[in-house]
């Protein structure tokens, strides 16, 4: 380990406390971070760097290191979740209605401390930029505002990490290959004649239309879709009529299409329009379907993936841990569009009780965890191991 490295930390694991709970009792939804942004710049531009906030005001980027040559980013999200907190933790949520339940003021910190420990080394051997991100948990992402901004210009490579309810605090999981899922939403309005149940034959049957889309789509898609894609087609929501004897006029379904295939989501949006035309033109229903595309999935590269495994290695040796491919879905793949990089699962569970998911309302992460993520995270820039 980086003697500068474990200086800082023996100085500041208390701080990274801290301001963990300050972030957690203080969140704020995605594009209106705006507090949790002056927070982070205040640090950082009190340490002699000099970050730059994104163009609408949240986010922000801070370059360090050598100016020439190349330069890899570290990223972290900020936003919070429409969520109420029920953990009754002392530094809980102040904001009713409104939670870090994914974790991001973990990532916050562990960026923020990394950048700072980065900051006391006497040089660095690469550029590195730090990215802040807004607005992850609403789609498509703020990670395209972060793109659009230039923040990868000049970028060879860039990772993150992400919390881990599943894995113990002082591991970090991390695989080759897809780590995340492509998430899109399927949104089927249908409108029909309506009519007496005693006369289908008179009208469009609405109800059996949704019927036959309920179970066909995802059917289907099963048999034209190599099952070793991930690729998984569930219904959220479905609405049609009050009345048993009378067939609507009105329904609609929506629900998600997941895959960890890259060129599988490049071809789901024309195969569910075509397969939702075949299954409700005999029904004579009418309908318009809405395709929301959401983010593609993360595909951690092999070089990149190695680094990371590297950069994990020294903080422990049981600390590399295999991770599965997760279903959910992260705008980090955004970044991977564009440059070669990798995610990795930062192990929060305490090690006994509960393993609360993320996106529950008590979920809570074991602190020990956050100067693990700041080992890993300037292991990266620094090559260790």
């Amino acid at each position: 380990m980086n003697p500068y490295v474990e200086k800082w930390l023996g100085a500041h694991t208390e701080d990274l406390v801290a301001w963990r709970r300050h972030l957690h009792a203080n969140p704020e939804l995605a594009r209106h971070e705006y507090a949790t942004t002056e927070f982070v710049a205040a640090h950082l531009t009190a340490a002699g760097l000099v970050p730059k906030v994104l163009p609408r005001g949240t986010g922000l980027i801070c370059d360090l290191g050598p100016a020439d040559g190349p330069r890899i980013a570290l990223r972290a999200d900020m936003d919070a979740l429409p969520l109420q907190e029920m953990t009754g933790l002392p530094f809980a949520s102040t904001v009713p209605g409104v939670s870090h339940a994914c974790g991001h003021d973990a990532h916050t910190t562990v960026l923020l401390g990394a950048g700072l420990a980065l900051a006391s080394l006497p040089e660095l051997p690469i550029g590195v930029r730090l990215v802040f991100q807004p607005a992850e948990e609403v789609m498509p992402g703020g990670a395209l505002d972060v793109v659009a901004a230039g923040g990868l210009d000049g970028v060879s490579r860039i990772f993150a990490l992400h919390c881990d309810p599943r894995l113990e605090a002082g591991k970090v999981g991390m695989r080759v290959g897809a780590i995340t899922s492509a998430a899109d939403t399927v949104e089927l309005v249908l409108d029909s004649p309506g009519g007496h149940t005693s006369r289908p034959h008179l009208t469009s049957d609405l109800v059996y239309g949704l019927g036959a889309v309920i179970t066909g789509l995802p059917g289907l898609l099963s048999r034209r879709i190599d099952p070793r894609t991930g690729t998984v087609m569930v219904w959220g929501t479905v609405s049609a009529g009050k009345a048993p004897n009378a067939i609507p006029r009105t329904g609609m379904l929506a629900g998600t299409v997941r895959t960890g295939d890259h060129a599988t989501w490049q071809l789901l949006e024309p195969m569910v329009r075509e397969i939702v035309h075949g299954l409700l033109a005999p029904t004579g229903v009418r309908y318009q379907l809405n395709y929301l595309r959401g983010v593609p999935p993360v595909v951690n590269d092999d070089v990149s993936a190695r680094m990371f495994e590297d950069a994990i290695r020294p903080v422990g040796p049981d600390a590399l841990s295999d991770t599965p491919q997760s279903g959910g879905g992260e705008d980090f793949s955004w970044y991977l569009e564009h440059v070669p990089g990798a995610m990795g699962r930062l192990g929060v569970w305490s090690g006994t009780g509960p393993q609360l998911d993320i996106h529950q309302p008590g979920f809570d992460l074991d602190e020990r965890a956050l100067p693990v993520g700041v080992r890993v995270m300037t292991n990266l820039v620094l090559g260790v191991g």
